[in-house]
């Protein structure tokens, strides 16, 4: 996920602990050292607790999650965004977007494998896939166990991304090196509507967050868009935000879904440590022709050359279980 504005921690101003006052220089100094080049700090990397990145955003207003950086790898601006990459004392090398955690090299598997595996595993043999974002590649090298799909598509706006990723993560970029796959640099939205009708048997958006670039994909004309480039029977997953953060922006969501998507519409979720509230969701939709179950997987996959570390069958099912809270107001759409 990615995100418009990182508010400073500057506006947080803490009284330092006496013994933080008493070594105040040194620790700036070890802040000072952590910057690649010599180069400026991000906003990101917190002031109160030096040496640490802290995730601050108006899309999760009074909580923040830090990560204690051992070192800087990479800082750069690109033409959408401001990037980052750091190793983390207790994550592994982490990818940060505009302030916003993107992935982490412990708990990747968590997202990459259920947005590709609850859509892919709940129809039998599919052939053709695009990814909308998805640049660090997760999500092709999920893509690409599946021995039946014949074509892969992604279309990803920021190069800078992708590169970033192949140099720093090259156990998730590895998605890009399998020949079913078609890197389109570019607006995913433009992409999708230039896209003839019924082409593709999955959509899989892994986007940022519903704020600046990233808002018009969480709307109803490009879930309509979508739904055109599908074939019949076939199915969408998109990000879509926390039960515990944005139960309002999930209400719309769900409400948009069904009314395009004449098939079926599900809500399912997954635990992130590193993302905000620690869980994620995903909008399942498929387009009317032959039924999909979602909650029940039809396909297996393939761990010949690499073991899944969190995606199972009965994890799957189990994804579209939801607290009592949620399911009553996902519920009430349906009505």
């Amino acid at each position: 996920m990615a995100d418009e504005s990182v508010a400073g921690s500057a506006d947080f101003p803490v009284k330092r602990p006496r013994e933080e006052e008493e070594n105040g220089s040194a620790a700036a100094a070890s802040a000072v050292s952590m910057e690649p080049d010599g180069g400026k700090e991000p906003d990101s990397v917190s002031a109160v607790i030096p040496g640490w990145f802290s995730e601050i955003s108006s899309m999760w207003p009074g909580e923040a999650h830090s990560l204690k950086i051992e070192k800087i790898l990479f800082q750069g601006k690109s033409d959408y965004q401001n990037v980052m990459v750091f190793q983390s004392a207790t994550y592994g090398k982490v990818l940060v977007l505009d302030g916003v955690i993107q992935l982490t090299e412990r708990d990747e598997c968590a997202y990459q494998e259920m947005i590709t595996h609850l859509p892919l595993c709940s129809i039998p043999n599919p052939k053709k896939v695009l990814v909308i974002g998805g640049g660090d590649g997760g999500v092709l090298r999920e893509v690409a166990r599946y021995s039946s799909v014949e074509k892969i598509d992604i279309c990803e706006i920021d190069k800078m991304v992708i590169d970033v990723s192949k140099q720093f993560f090259p156990e998730v970029a590895i998605g890009y090196e399998d020949p079913r796959v078609t890197l389109h640099v570019g607006d995913g939205v433009a992409f999708l509507k230039a896209v003839p009708a019924g082409t593709y048997d999955a959509v899989i958006v892994d986007s940022s967050d519903p704020i600046g670039p990233a808002k018009e994909l969480f709307e109803k004309p490009f879930f309509q868009t979508v739904a055109n480039a599908l074939r019949p029977g076939g199915v969408v997953c998109t990000q879509a935000e926390s039960i515990w953060l944005h139960m309002h922006i999930i209400e719309d969501i769900v409400a948009n879904c069904r009314e395009i998507f004449k098939g079926s519409v599900n809500y399912a979720w997954t635990t992130v440590p590193t993302y905000p509230s620690g869980v994620i969701g995903f909008m399942l939709c498929s387009t009317e022709g032959t039924a999909v179950d979602f909650k029940h997987p039809v396909n297996s996959i393939d761990e010949s050359k690499r073991p899944l570390r969190f995606y199972n069958s009965e994890i799957h099912t189990a994804a579209f279980c939801l607290p009592s809270f949620a399911k009553k107001v996902i519920d009430a759409k349906a009505k």
